[in-house]
């Protein structure tokens, strides 16, 4: 690994710069401003996008908490990183970023929502901390250790650190304590638990009286409009829960400022995944649907500012390498994505972009977006549709999903198994298993649409 700052990246002292991530857990792509929502609940993140870089179509490599991490932190899809579904850990010897940073000479630091140490609620041991030696306040589960208003993480050694405030919160000043101690340059993480539904209530919690702000007709993206689920019930509470994320960036943006360091900070903002309130089918998330796959991804700072936003589709997957590359930090080999920057100076087009996606848990799924489609197919019988938990593959999948999004955005309208879309499905399977070839080493068989599998 070498570390060799350039022009474009460095900080105004010519210095390596330092790297903030900010991730959420569940947040939709059109909650922002910067995506068009009309809601006007993220101000900092809209000037954030306008100063910085937007990534328009960000999608997932995998709508489900603990294998987004996973791809996350490895720069690898999560059949690769051997985290491709709940409850699993990274394997302590696979490199994460937070070694490639420290490596480069880097504090590298923790907060919040681990979800890949196989630790539940108990504390997470320090082999299993990804290597974020530096600085660690977090949970494995933290739907398991804390309350939307009380509850508690674990430092490095393992003590409780608890708190009595919301908890978005509370994650905010464990990581203004995280830029007290860290030396730069530093590669600080801090993810969010919201907007994510608090698991053991099957609801979403907004602080105090924010949600009320919301009540009265609230903006139902045209995905839920009609459908079945609790969007009816949650919005309120779920566009308060965002409201107050953005808020937690403006404390982060404004301690980085009184620490002098802003102008010295690239920082990133994006999900694990979306959410669609249970309507595709009575889930959150674990589809290949936008509003599961599509997220939000702001980049801002030294390389970022000023530069062109990508328009082209674009995984996350992408993300670990832009951050290197960002530190002027050569990405490893194994990391599947590419860095933005080469587009963002409008060196590399802006074209062609694809997106390859698993799924797990609910289906042994994969799932390719385009430009202009999204084609998905799964396992049949046991390994398929909901029983996605005992495999991260299989021999066979049939089509089950075919949208086009240019003219149905919304996903309304299934044509798979429609026989003058044939040529078209036929395009997309053969890129598909290119994708499933190269990331998974496998050469399964995709069939057509079979009479009944296509409802669920």
């Amino acid at each position: 690994m070498t570390h060799s700052p350039n022009e474009t990246t460095a900080g105004t002292d010519g210095a390596p710069p330092n790297v903030l991530v900010l991730m959420t857990d569940q947040q939709r792509w059109d909650t922002l401003g910067a995506y068009g929502s009309p809601m006007d609940l993220t101000p900092t993140l809209d000037t954030l996008a306008r100063r910085g870089t937007v990534v328009e179509r960000a999608i997932s490599p995998q709508p489900v908490c603990a294998p987004f991490r996973a791809a996350f932190h490895t720069g690898r899809f999560a059949t690769e990183a051997g985290v491709w579904r709940e409850s699993m850990a990274l394997d302590e010897a696979e490199p994460t970023l937070a070694h490639h940073f420290s490596e480069a000479g880097y504090d590298v630091g923790f907060v919040g929502n681990w979800h890949v140490g196989g630790a539940f609620d108990e504390p997470v041991a320090p082999e299993r901390q990804g290597g974020y030696v530096d600085f660690w306040r977090a949970a494995d589960v933290p739907e398991f250790t804390t309350q939307p208003n009380e509850g508690h993480l674990f430092d490095g050694e393992g003590n409780e650190v608890t708190f009595d405030q919301y908890r978005t919160d509370a994650f905010t000043d464990f990581a203004i304590d995280a830029l007290d101690e860290l030396s730069e340059p530093f590669f600080l993480v801090v993810s969010y638990l919201e907007p994510h539904h608090q698991n053991d209530r099957w609801e979403f919690v907004a602080p105090d009286g924010y949600a009320e702000r919301y009540e009265t007709d609230p903006y139902v993206p045209p995905d839920l409009q009609d459908f079945p689920g609790d969007w009816q019930r949650e919005l309120p509470d779920y566009y308060g829960m965002v409201e107050r994320l953005d808020e937690a960036v403006a404390e982060l943006l404004d301690a980085l400022d009184e620490r002098s360091v802003r102008e010295e900070t690239v920082v990133a903002y994006t999900s694990d995944h979306g959410c669609h309130f249970r309507t595709r089918p009575g889930e959150y998330k674990r589809t290949p649907h936008e509003s599961a796959v599509r997220v939000p991804a702001i980049l801002a700072g030294p390389g970022f500012d000023e530069g062109r936003d990508v328009k082209r589709v674009t995984s996350t997957i992408d993300l670990p390498p832009t951050l290197l590359d960002a530190a002027g930090v050569d990405a490893p080999d194994e990391m599947h994505g590419e860095s933005l920057l080469p587009v963002v100076r409008g060196d590399e087009p802006d074209d062609d972009g694809t997106a390859f996606i698993q799924v797990s848990e609910s289906q042994v799924g994969r799932a390719l977006r385009t430009d202009r489609w999204k084609y998905a197919v799964a396992a049949p019988k046991r390994t398929g549709w909901r029983g996605g938990n005992g495999s991260p593959a299989s021999e066979i999948y049939v089509e089950r999903n075919l949208y086009d999004l240019r003219r149905d955005p919304a996903e309304r309208v299934n044509l798979a198994g429609r026989p003058n879309y044939r040529e078209v499905a036929d395009q997309l399977k053969e890129t598909l298993l290119e994708y499933i070839r190269e990331v998974e080493g496998a050469e399964p068989t995709i069939k057509p649409l079979e009479k009944g599998y296509k409802e669920y």
